[in-house]
């Protein structure tokens, strides 16, 4: 009989994988995982990061058994839950994905504008492969994915299965602990709404006061995310938005300087990453590395194991406490639909997240939040039917994109690159 919790880890090859053991290892006393499965489809990266992370667990003496697999059934089969951080493509299609754009006068970005687009392509028909076995061999499991772009995932395993799942982002966690922090407001509640990397803080709540026109007035910023080159918003825009924005914003309210900056920059965050990881790859081949090694803050995952783990310790052990997360919305945000997935504070327990109402009235938000659901449920169904048609609707309301001239080129020379990851749109070519 089984007496522990099986945690599958898939595209465990990732050098953010150690993080996670990282973060299972400092709840052992509350997470009793017996098997901790580490698949991946590249040898070199699975053993090396595997190798890390066996060694990590042995390190503290934990009954855990480290599998390390190729095999997708065998890493499913039974699964308590499933986390998923694929790539598809691996670096070097982000790298095309970030350059490209820049020919026709477009932002190239993982998760924004015709980069991030294509990123949901590749990475949605594989997600629902993955989902699909998981209904087969773990139907009870939870899913819970912070492969990028998260939002748009989450809309498509939602929407289109049976499978019990959610979204995952390091974003709000850090915006809202640098808020409070810079306001000397550590036990505020803090009203966090949108989709995933496009959200907005509407509310700093404490003692019956709301704090937001203090943090509006004085041009408070939250954080930025390291993984973005950020300039931060002027006091004048936050005044303007009327409400605090996530930094990935700054490429919708500063796009023409965003795109300026990367055109300008002697290397893509690709191709950063790239050189990161190579060294993060060769510091983990060392036999006695047996910790999480500091290079790794680099990279731009910032505080996103505690995000999963406290999720899973969450559902496991019926906490009932309250994280954002990528959800259904059921009501949570009045002007979008029940089944739109949207990136709000819930309340997590046994039977997953139940979102809480949000109170905020700001029509500007109301309108970004409804033009981009618009884009990502075009971009849902481009990526699972593999229509070009519906490819072009999606990236003509993308406020990153918009002119057709550019767009269509643009997606033509992406979609070519990426044939091999892309088979939806090139099986009837």
């Amino acid at each position: 009989m089984k007496k522990g919790l099986k945690i599958t880890i898939i595209g465990a090859g990732s050098t953010y994988t150690p993080e996670l053991i990282e973060g299972f290892i400092q709840k052992r006393d509350v997470l009793p995982v017996e098997e901790l499965v580490l698949m991946d489809i590249e040898d070199r990266k699975l053993n090396i990061v595997g190798g890390l992370c066996q060694r990590m667990v042995a390190f503290e003496k934990l009954a855990t058994k480290v599998i390390l697999t190729k095999d997708l059934d065998i890493a499913l089969k039974d699964a308590d839950f499933v986390l998923a951080q694929i790539r598809v493509g691996k670096l070097p299609a982000r790298i095309l994905d970030e350059k490209i754009p820049l020919k026709y006068d477009l932002i190239g970005q993982e998760t924004n504008g015709i980069g991030g687009f294509f990123k949901g392509m590749r990475t949605i028909p594989a997600m629902m492969n993955i989902v699909h076995k998981m209904e087969e061999l773990c139907p009870n499991a939870w899913l819970i994915n912070f492969s990028n772009p998260s939002g748009m995932i989450a809309e498509a395993v939602l929407n289109h299965t049976s499978i019990k799942a959610l979204g995952l982002c390091n974003v709000p966690i850090n915006m809202i602990d640098s808020l409070k922090k810079r306001l000397g407001l550590p036990e505020a509640n803090v009203e966090y709404v949108g989709l995933n990397h496009l959200s907005w803080i509407t509310k700093i709540e404490y003692q019956g006061k709301d704090y937001l026109k203090t943090a509006i007035d004085e041009g408070i910023n939250s954080e930025a995310m390291k993984n973005i080159p950020s300039s931060g918003f002027s006091a004048e825009l936050i005044k303007t938005v009327g409400a605090i924005p996530s930094s990935y914003l700054e490429y919708y309210y500063y796009k023409d300087k965003k795109l300026e900056l990367a055109k300008a920059a002697e290397k893509s965050r690709g191709e950063v990453c790239l050189e990161i990881e190579e060294q993060l790859l060769s510091i983990y081949s060392e036999s006695a590395q047996h910790t999480k090694p500091e290079l790794l803050s680099k990279r731009g995952g910032s505080r996103y194991s505690e995000v999963a783990i406290n999720l899973v310790n969450s559902i496991y052990n019926n906490i009932g406490d309250i994280q954002v997360v990528n959800t259904k919305n059921n009501g949570a945000i009045p002007f979008m639909d029940d089944h739109d997935v949207v990136e709000v504070a819930a309340i997590i327990d046994r039977e997953g997240a139940h979102p809480l109402p949000t109170t905020f009235q700001n029509d500007h938000i109301k309108a970004y939040m409804l033009m981009m659901k618009a884009y990502e449920k075009h971009s849902v169904k481009a990526a699972l039917e593999g229509s070009i048609d519906e490819a072009m609707r999606a990236l003509l309301i993308n406020p990153l994109v918009f002119d057709y001239k550019k767009a269509y080129p643009c997606f033509q020379e992406l979609l070519a690159v990426h044939s091999q990851y892309l088979p939806q749109f090139t099986k009837g070519q």
